[in-house]
């Protein structure tokens, strides 16, 4: 490369700035948006089922934001597990459960502004949590990429194999709960027809009487 083409390389580079984004960076924004929108309508739709679909086009767009940032192991890593598996479950432990399918308004509790500041709340802690954890840390670009799979496996097995197994436990406690939820729920009808066919029963007698 000539000096002079290096010089135009250099200040193309430094005119690079918040003012002037380049096509990914307009791509990720976008994307977070119509993420952050779909996360919107999962948590205030009635229809539970309309929710856990919204909630796969919301792990979706984390996958597209993975991709953008060069992540692609984490991206599919999201794909095959959450919106994979994730969302198979909580549909399955709707199915067990009989949650209606249309709306339903005993979902929302009333209890909206409390909610919504707890939400906020937790966003800001864990804003100020990554802020503080990376303010002075700086990625190496020259080096190995940051989201290949010997990194991403070394530390998830090494540091987050704790929280990796609880989340595990959490979602097979999450499915034993509606297997006993449906199975009570079928306990329960029987019972209600029993005592249903007891009067028409003696009923059926004192006639035949």
């Amino acid at each position: 490369m000539t000096p002079a083409a290096a010089h135009i390389a250099t200040a193309a580079a430094e005119s690079h700035g918040f003012l002037s984004p380049t096509g990914i960076e307009i791509a990720f924004l976008l994307v977070g948006l119509l993420t952050f929108g779909a996360a919107i309508v999962t948590v205030t739709t009635k229809q539970l089922v309309h929710a856990a679909l919204w909630l796969v086009a919301t792990l979706g767009g984390l996958a597209v934001e993975y991709l953008l940032l060069t992540a692609e192991f984490i991206a599919w890593v999201q794909v095959l597990i959450y919106v994979g598996s994730v969302v198979v479950l909580l549909l399955f432990g709707l199915m067990l459960t009989k949650a209606p399918i249309g709306r339903s308004p005993d979902a929302d509790s009333g209890n909206r502004w409390a909610a919504l500041t707890v939400a906020v709340a937790s966003a800001a802690a864990l804003v100020w949590v990554v802020v503080d954890a990376f303010r002075t840390t700086w990625l190496d670009l020259n080096g190995a990429a940051a989201g290949s799979t010997a990194v991403t496996g070394a530390s998830l097995f090494q540091n987050w194999v704790l929280p990796f197994e609880a989340l595990s436990v959490l979602l097979l406690a999450a499915l034993v709960g509606a297997i006993v939820l449906s199975r009570k729920a079928k306990a329960d009808a029987a019972d209600a027809a029993s005592t249903t066919s007891l009067p028409s029963a003696r009923s059926e007698k004192e006639e035949a009487r």
